[in-house]
């Protein structure tokens, strides 16, 4: 965000969101020499004179000390949001609410009134991002909407939220995924060549969500082959340390280094690899199944897991998986090498899959 001085009026701006949305700005020290910014509207729905008449007003009201902040818009309503909640909280996702503020909210209601935007309206938009990307995005989008409004409604009693019940677009009972991979399209996973399909081998050899492989570097493996995942703020669940296989370990060594990057999987813009829906297309359409995502690697490592023979608490462990109650309270002991007998255990399954034994049954002919 940056702003732009107006040359024919002092402490008149345009302000210009991350997202392109340009509005008009008066800045002005009230008599405690507090400075404060006020939004006077959408550079498209103001005419320049007009802007700077209300601009004029706005700051001869501060200076003199009264209120003449009139209507939050959207866009300030959002920025103190981001400022005092998101921010203040160190929220995970914060940077995924900015991208979908900045993409979907603030070019639709960036300088429009925080109060006037209506139910309707909400519900509007939710079908279009429903439509376009499907139930969960909406809900996403209708959380961070609730966020403001409710952070909105604590700070303003007269605020009637345009929110109900019942808004929300998906169920996760009723999406519930019990998908696992096959022993056969397992085999057709490692017989395809590509880093695509490597980072999948290693998802299912690993067992770990798609947000750490994709991410992970090569600083964070050690060279007897302990993978240091790291562990975000408020993270609720991480595997720690894992000893990784050697199917695992042949796999993310046969990755090309860049000195560029420090990222097993890079990705175009120079962090990790975020894009996955094309390749995973492909990678569906080559296996022969498109009924299957990627979190279902995670699944089957889980059951293929229970195939092998290790136990429940370890498993879950491996996965990084928050354990609930007492034993998670109480239990800070680190597994490690419970846990990488576990993924050695997945490996030489996988393996012995990928590899059948050869029938050693010896065919003898008759006697002569």
């Amino acid at each position: 965000m940056y702003s732009h001085p107006d040359p024919a009026l002092p402490s008149f701006y345009v302000r210009v969101m991350p997202s392109g949305v340009k509005s008009y700005c008066a800045v002005a020290k009230d008599p405690r020499g507090k400075q404060k910014w006020t939004t006077i509207g959408k550079t498209s729905e103001l005419g320049i004179e007009t802007a700077r008449e209300k601009a004029r007003a706005i700051i001869t009201a501060i200076r003199a000390g009264k209120d003449a902040a009139g209507p939050q818009t959207f866009d300030s309503v959002a920025e103190e949001w981001l400022k005092r909640h998101v921010d203040a909280k160190g929220l995970r996702s914060s940077d995924k609410i900015r991208w979908r503020l900045n993409k979907v909210l603030l070019p639709l209601w960036g300088g429009r009134d925080f109060a006037s935007i209506r139910r309707g309206e909400v519900m509007r938009l939710l079908d279009k991002v429903e439509d376009g990307s499907g139930a969960r995005s909406a809900d996403i989008t209708l959380s961070i909407i609730s966020g403001m409004v409710t952070w909105f409604a604590q700070r303003n009693e007269d605020y009637v939220s345009p929110l109900v019940k019942g808004m929300r677009r998906y169920s996760k009972a009723d999406n519930a995924r019990s998908r696992v991979l096959n022993d056969d399209e397992i085999r057709a996973l490692f017989a395809i060549e590509g880093s695509f399909a490597d980072m999948c081998k290693v998802l299912l050899l690993t067992g770990q969500r798609l947000a750490k492989v994709s991410a992970m570097r090569w600083p964070d493996i050690a060279l007897d082959g302990t993978w240091s995942i790291p562990t975000e703020a408020r993270e609720k669940g991480n595997a720690g340390d894992l000893v990784l296989p050697e199917l695992a370990l042949d796999t993310i060594k046969r990755q090309p280094r860049f000195a560029s990057s420090p990222y097993v999987w890079p990705g175009r813009t120079g962090g990790h690899r975020r894009s996955f829906f094309e390749p995973l297309k492909d990678l569906q359409a080559q296996i022969g199944d498109p009924d299957w995502n990627l979190h279902d690697l995670r699944r089957s490592a889980r059951s293929l897991m229970s195939r092998a023979g290790i136990k429940p608490h370890i498993a879950e462990r491996v996965l990084g998986h928050a354990i609930q109650g007492v034993e998670g309270t109480y239990d800070r002991f680190a597994y490690t090498q419970e846990k990488a007998g576990a993924l050695k255990r997945l490996a030489s399954l996988v393996d012995s899959i990928v590899n059948p034994p050869e029938n050693n049954v010896v065919q003898f002919g008759k006697p002569a």
